[in-house]
């Protein structure tokens, strides 16, 4: 199973990962910054894992990101 490593502090709002993953992205009402749902929180970045039939979307949402801070491992 592979997972989302997202590193929030870093990100401009751009809502790419949104529109790629709505399932896993929403942008947040409070700072404009995107959030990964479900994801749990490790010191400087939030991790989620994802089935399969997942990976392409977020994929995606990952390349498309202009600040690099989504990666998936």
């Amino acid at each position: 199973m592979k997972s989302i490593i997202f590193y929030r502090d870093g990100c401009i709002g751009c809502n790419s990962c949104v529109e790629h993953a709505p399932k896993f992205w929403k942008l947040s009402d409070k700072d404009g910054k995107s959030c990964l749902r479900g994801a749990i929180k490790i010191r400087t970045f939030f991790i989620r894992k994802i089935r399969p039939e997942d990976f392409e979307d977020n994929e995606k949402a990952s390349k498309d990101c202009p600040v690099n801070i989504i990666k998936i491992s």
